[in-house]
């Protein structure tokens, strides 16, 4: 099984990025799947429509590009899924979306679920997804921390830009928790990446959960039950 998964940053500027999942996908994939990470450039260093616009378009083509060479699967491997219905249009292989199939799973594992995504901007950006999917009654809080795309990449190889992160991270999530929420969901490839690392990741009794391999075994699922 071949899985194209479309990251919205490029190799060039989120090699250590790339690096941590390539690793992180490889080990979570099945026995004989195969996951190829491919990039935009310019990529998405800064929340704006316009960005999310012009990405969706280079991923819409993508989508194109891997039906025809034989891919199985294709992975919008960027939360705000910008584009995911207009690719479906396009191609006849599976297309999951990692805010959507992250969303989904989170909905399984508790009642009230809440995103913590990098960027203000991107707050009424996941709200519009969340009314998409027909989950406003689940998902019932989206806030944010204040980094841009392209700046939170730092906190891959500088310790206390990592710590920074976690410590906004936490601070954000801990009163959804005490109001009810069951399931935190890091609202980006970036984020979910950062924390793999860190075990049993929770916030009081509310586990922060990755979506990451949830998004690619989503893929792997599709493929075999469109086999069938």
């Amino acid at each position: 099984m071949r899985i194209f998964w479309q990251s919205y940053v490029d190799e060039e500027n989120g090699a250590t990025y790339w690096q941590a999942l390539r690793k992180h996908l490889g080990e979570a994939a099945a026995p004989g799947t195969e996951v190829e990470v491919h990039g935009i450039t310019p990529f998405n260093s800064y929340a704006h429509p316009l960005v999310e616009f012009r990405c969706a378009r280079e991923m819409i083509s993508n989508a194109i590009r891997a039906e025809r060479e034989g891919y199985d699967a294709f992975v919008v491997g960027h939360f705000q899924d910008a584009g995911l219905y207009e690719a479906r249009a396009a191609v006849g292989i599976p297309v999951i979306g990692l805010g959507e199939a992250s969303m989904l799973h989170a909905c399984q594992l508790g009642q009230r679920v809440a995103v913590v995504t990098i960027n203000p901007r991107f707050v009424s950006y996941i709200e519009r997804q969340v009314g998409t999917y027909g989950l406003k009654d689940r998902v019932k809080d989206v806030t944010a921390m204040v980094f841009e795309p392209g700046q939170i990449m730092a906190a891959f190889h500088d310790r206390s830009a990592f710590e920074e992160t976690k410590r906004q991270f936490d601070t954000l999530a801990a009163p959804l928790v005490a109001k009810g929420t069951d399931v935190i969901v890091a609202g980006g490839g970036i984020p979910m990446l950062l924390f793999a690392g860190v075990r049993a990741h929770r916030i009081a009794e509310a586990p922060v959960m990755n979506g990451l391999p949830v998004a690619l075994m989503a893929a792997e699922t599709a493929v075999r039950l469109q086999r069938l």
